[in-house]
């Protein structure tokens, strides 16, 4: 008579459960601060690089309208 091969398990076995991760007290929450401080400072360098494109634009505007200017007289 064949055993059916799943009836060799040893089902006596008792597992103990794995200890839970305890966290320190001031640990709560890091996680949500740390990606306020990204955002914080990706806002920060977007704000910066708006400040620096406009800057930017109005000399590149000005050159422009200056070059036209010249070519208008000519």
């Amino acid at each position: 008579m064949q055993q059916n091969p799943h009836q060799n398990f040893n089902t006596d076995v008792t597992t103990t459960p794995l200890p839970k991760r305890r966290r320190f007290k001031g640990d709560h929450g890091e996680g949500v601060i740390s990606a306020a401080i990204a955002v914080l400072i990706m806002a920060f360098l977007g704000a910066a690089m708006w400040v620096g494109f406009q800057q930017m634009w109005k000399a590149t505007e000005a050159t422009t309208n200056e070059k036209i200017m010249q070519i208008g007289s000519e």
